[in-house]
């Protein structure tokens, strides 16, 4: 072939690749078989091999790795790169607009919201439309210059689309690592025996960061292109920015949406935290601008932030605090707990003002003390707990904590057995532990008793109204008349919420006697133990009395009880005890004399066949078709297990929106998450 056929023949392949490019990488449209694109960036190759001095800039030829760098060179932004102000309410970015809005009393404007991916700020040079230079953010004024390891992320086109291009055009985007290839990474660099990387944002900054393009490039990059700087001076929107970026060929993220209001953002914000987990890349929240550029030259900068524009963040899953007390709090089962009482901090969507410390243990490990800077998280989505301290903020004013040798509440001496972590009130009748027994009793998962919460059952017994459980099916309606705040409407409802709960599912009755050890799991596996030993002759059995189920317990022998799952000599000790006692025994006959009904469980046996038999799986997050409760029965019904906390041992994590620090959890350790749509084709099976 002769250079005139070659240079023919190069042109056509350069624009076929890069259309290819483009619908690939930008449009996500994969329009041509990879192989079949490796073979004629192969042929492009081998062209200009034999003819070099018809290789040009933005050949794609020119996004392989070239020669290792010895250091990045200083790049002066010709405007800076600015950082976002963080807002994580709707009330705070509602001050945000009041400040603006005294700045601009007589203007009228809209907002434009689009999601904020977890990347790294970079800024992409183009002269003639073509790519010449890409740096970091760096300190806002002076960056590094990374346009190597940028050439090699194929969404970044080397060449802009269009024919009347600006001799310059500066554009801004987020480069990132898709959530797949972070997991590959990291699993990769396991087995390879090396660090971690902690998340996406820290593997991509990583990979662009190194003198070795040809890291950068195994890496599979991509970018999302948020504005421009410089070449579009004719647009009078933000919205419109991201049109003429698309328009020139760049990736522009399609989770937008222009705004007239607070409302609409506040709607948008929600929209994209519940499409959140499903997102093949990984987001912290939404950029809420305004939308008219001729605004930002009045609103300008304070600091290193703009304020025409904002980071609606998602609320955070850890956030740090300041550790103002330490005070012990006493459980139904007599055990103290010790509770970091927290400046107010909001983490996952609540303020938290109290974290758990577990036990003396912990607070030692960590070394945790009054005065403390500490980091908090939720644990199992739900219950605060502190999980660090940062001891570089340390003044010599901390103070250490014991325990007391007293209980805080009833004055009984403390307890602590020889190879026990825990420390008790072993005052069976201490006020703590029969508080919390009631609200064990009422609570989720066990009598499930809507509207009798903390404030009611104090009132209850600090009235003496009730002394056992029992008693709450006493109450009359004028009982509740007597408490604070209850008008008629509220004591009937009341009234009638408990009463409707006299027929119950054995398992929930079981789970809510507060046995030491007896969990909602241990209790459905030892509800159908329990009918099996209720004498023959008083079957069938459409529900089972209180006095049937005790008797029963009764018969039940530690040999029975260790050979279910989880269940180990020491609450099978707890449990024989529960039942031994006398007042167990009064308390049963108060629930039969009320008539309380218990409901067996189901005898339907698992499916053994079923792909999810002896698969163990952790649930996270709020599915769309299915209550927490039903996805359980389902995966009990096929022989699965259930677990709380993600471990190397699980098999699936079940993830709907909202889902948290367990969906986190799994990433990190490579578990299998499945969305409620792969779990009904495993359940269907």
């Amino acid at each position: 072939m002769n250079k005139h056929d070659a240079e023919k023949r190069i042109t056509i392949l350069r624009q076929e690749i890069d259309t290819y490019r483009y619908q690939y990488h930008v449009l996500d449209q994969l329009t041509l078989d990879e192989v079949l694109l490796d073979s004629l960036k192969h042929e492009l190759y081998q062209l200009e091999q034999q003819f070099p001095d018809l290789i040009t800039l933005d050949s794609p030829t020119q996004r392989v790795a070239g020669k290792p760098l010895d250091k990045f060179s200083k790049v002066p932004h010709s405007k800076p790169m600015l950082s976002l102000q963080d807002v994580f309410s709707p009330e705070e970015l509602a001050d945000w607009d009041n400040r603006n809005r005294k700045l601009l009393p007589d203007n009228t404007y809209t907002y434009f919201s689009e999601i904020k991916v977890d990347g790294l700020a970079v800024t992409l040079i183009y002269e003639n439309g073509i790519f010449v230079k890409g740096a970091t953010r760096g300190d806002g004024k002076t960056g590094e210059d990374i346009t190597e390891n940028l050439k090699t992320i194929e969404s970044i086109p080397l060449r802009l689309k269009g024919n009347s291009i600006p001799p310059r055009v500066e554009v801004r985007g987020e480069v990132y690592m898709p959530t797949q290839s972070f997991e590959q990474l990291n699993n990769d660099r396991e087995k390879e025996g090396q660090p971690l990387f902690a998340n996406p944002r820290n593997a991509a900054a990583g990979s662009v960061r190194q003198l070795d393009s040809s890291i950068a490039a195994s890496r599979n990059l991509s970018c999302f292109i948020y504005t421009i700087v410089e070449g579009a001076e004719q647009a009078q929107r933000h919205s419109d920015l991201h049109e003429q970026a698309r328009a020139w060929g760049f990736r522009v993220n399609t989770l937008e949406k222009k705004c007239a209001s607070l409302e609409e953002i506040a709607v948008f914000w929600q929209t994209i935290n519940e499409k959140r987990s499903s997102l093949p890349y990984w987001i912290d929240g939404i950029v809420v601008s305004i939308d008219e550029l001729d605004m930002e030259e009045t609103l300008g900068v304070i600091g290193k932030a703009p304020r025409w524009s904002v980071a609606f963040k998602f609320s955070p899953e850890k956030a740090t605090a300041l550790v103002e007390d330490i005070k012990v709090q006493v459980g139904r089962t007599g055990v103290l707990t010790p509770v970091a009482h927290l400046s107010p901090t909001i983490v996952a969507g609540s303020t938290v003002q109290r974290a758990t410390l577990h036990n003396m243990d912990e607070i030692n490990r960590k070394d945790v003390r009054i005065g403390d800077t500490v980091v908090v998280q939720k644990a199992g989505d739900i219950i605060p707990e502190v999980v660090e301290v940062l001891t570089n903020f340390r003044d010599g004013d901390e103070k250490t904590f014991t325990m007391p040798e007293r209980c805080p509440v009833c004055e009984t001496p403390i307890v602590k057995e020889d190879g026990e972590i825990a420390y008790r009130c072993p005052n069976r009748d201490c006020p703590a532990q029969q508080r919390e027994l009631f609200l064990h009793f009422v609570g989720r998962g066990a009598l499930n008793i809507e509207g009798v919460g903390p404030a009611i059952i104090d009132q209850l017994l600090e009235q003496g109204l009730v002394k056992n459980q029992a008693d709450l099916y006493k109450l009359t309606v004028e009982n509740f008349k007597q408490l604070d705040s209850f008008a008629e409407k509220k004591a009937d409802n009341t009234y009638n919420s408990i009463q409707s709960r006299k027929t119950l599912p054995m398992a929930n009755f079981l789970f809510a006697l507060g046995i030491i050890g007896i969990g909602r799991e241990t209790a459905i596996l030892l509800a159908p133990l329990v009918v099996e030993h209720i004498p023959k002759e008083q079957h069938p059995l459409e529900t089972v009395t209180p006095l049937q189920f005790f008797h029963s317990c009764l018969t039940l022998t530690g040999e029975e009880l260790t050979t279910l799952h989880g269940i180990g000599e020491k609450v099978t000790a707890t449990f024989i005890e529960y039942f031994q006692r006398p007042a167990t025994r009064v308390l049963f006959e108060q629930f039969q004399h009320i008539g309380i009904h218990l409901i067996p469980p189901a005898q339907t046996p698992p499916t053994q066949q079923s792909p999810i038999a002896d698969k163990t799986f952790v649930l996270t997050g709020t599915l769309e078709h299915l209550t927490r409760e039903e996805a359980q029965t389902l995966i009990r019904q096929h022989g699965g297990k259930i677990s709380s906390s993600v471990s190397k041992k699980t098999d699936y994590v079940l993830a709907g929106n909202e889902a948290g620090s367990k969906l986190e959890k799994a990433r990190e350790l490579g578990v299998e998450v499945i969305g409620e749509e792969e779990f009904s084709k495993l359940t269907l099976q």
